[in-house]
């Protein structure tokens, strides 16, 4: 099977010669970062089995998190560690996207644009709950950002999971939205657009944006996605999941790059076939500015405000106390020591245990 890693090393160099001065250095980065996972550039540890005398390189992962090699368990371990924050209520996926247009400007700016994209999002979102014709209380929300389509192109836009309800201001209860409803999201499109041209003109950037731009529907989608565990085990892979998985790609050769995609609303699948330069491309864009925090936290989920969301489990808890059971009962205690507890190594020969015999030391890494 063909890996990302394989694209990399094959293409890379070209890639690298061919716009290295454009690039920016979280791209140079995550493109050398990838070529070297699992190989012994990274060192590594040597293994000796006893019983057929195979001997077992194991190489250190790069650790990248655009990674595919590095990110395909860490999604399964956030999800464990967030089981403290759901509520036994019913949630939502509110998602926020961009116009066309702006795009562009976001793909050549993506720090100061993704920022804002969070920023001005979440605040129309809690403004909207917090009118008493919908919810009325402080929402909680889990923000993720999202920058790909199937087929590898740019379409940045923002996850939010969100409990249907919010926390009375005194604190004293929970009010409840509607089963299925949350709020009207065609207000919601509207205020998530005057917010951003508000913010947007406090930066350089807001003179590159067409004037149509301002004039036309934003587009917000949200929907009932069941309680919070079924809905936390949907946003989890949106977190830790890169750009392309590697069983995604189906042949390298003859310098072009085929992999299988699922077009969104159809169920049948798809290839598509680019030239290994425009597959590089495609997926360098996604690759997310250095220390750029792509999951945040509002309203009672925000750091600051975790006294506040104690205060409303209490209150869900005494209305639905079955509820909050099967919460409790859904949290494996033994996952976690699963998770930190591996298996020793194992012959791929034989299937005996491995012995440890020493370091392999990495080679000298060539700058990104």
């Amino acid at each position: 099977m063909s890996e990302l890693a394989e694209i990399f090393q094959q293409y890379g160099e070209a890639y690298r010669a061919k716009y290295g001065e454009r690039m920016p250095v979280s791209h140079k980065v995550a493109l050398r970062a990838i070529e070297q996972c699992r190989t012994e550039a990274l060192g590594g540890h040597v293994y000796d089995c006893k019983t057929c005398q195979h001997e077992v390189y194991s190489y250190h992962s790069c650790r990248n998190r655009h990674c595919p090699k590095c990110q395909s368990q860490a999604g399964q371990a956030w999800l464990e560690r967030q089981q403290a924050l759901l509520l036994p209520t019913p949630y939502f996926m509110v998602t926020f996207t961009w116009p066309e247009p702006l795009r562009k400007i976001a793909r050549r700016n993506q720090k100061v644009m993704y920022d804002l994209l969070f920023r001005t999002s979440a605040a129309a979102l809690q403004e909207l709950a917090g009118d008493k014709r919908f919810v009325g209380g402080q929402i909680g929300m889990v923000g993720v950002l999202h920058t790909w389509g199937r087929d590898l192109s740019y379409h940045p836009h923002v996850h939010y999971l969100v409990p249907g309800g919010g926390l009375s201001a005194d604190g004293q209860s929970w009010l409840a939205s509607r089963p299925a409803f949350l709020v009207h999201v065609k207000p919601l499109g509207r205020l998530f657009r005057g917010k951003f041209r508000a913010a947007l003109q406090k930066t350089e950037l807001f003179e590159q944006i067409p004037a149509e731009v301002w004039q036309q529907a934003w587009v917000v989608h949200s929907e009932a996605v069941g309680n919070g565990q079924a809905a936390l085990k949907y946003l989890a892979p949106y977190i830790f999941r890169v750009a392309i998985s590697n069983k995604r790609i189906v042949k390298v050769a003859e310098g072009q790059v085929t992999f299988r995609y699922t077009p969104s609303g159809r169920k049948k699948s798809k290839l598509c076939t680019l030239r290994a330069e425009e597959f590089i491309r495609r997926f360098l864009q996604h690759v997310l500015p250095k220390g750029f925090v792509k999951v945040r936290y509002y309203g009672l989920f925000a750091p600051g405000q975790r006294h506040r969301l104690k205060q409303a489990r209490r209150l869900l808890e005494a209305h639905q106390p079955s509820e909050a059971q099967a919460v409790e009962q859904n949290q494996s205690p033994d996952a976690n020591q699963a998770l930190d507890q591996p298996s020793a190594p194992r012959c791929p020969r034989c299937g005996q245990p491995l012995i440890w015999q020493g370091r392999v030391q990495p080679v000298k890494r060539k700058p990104p």
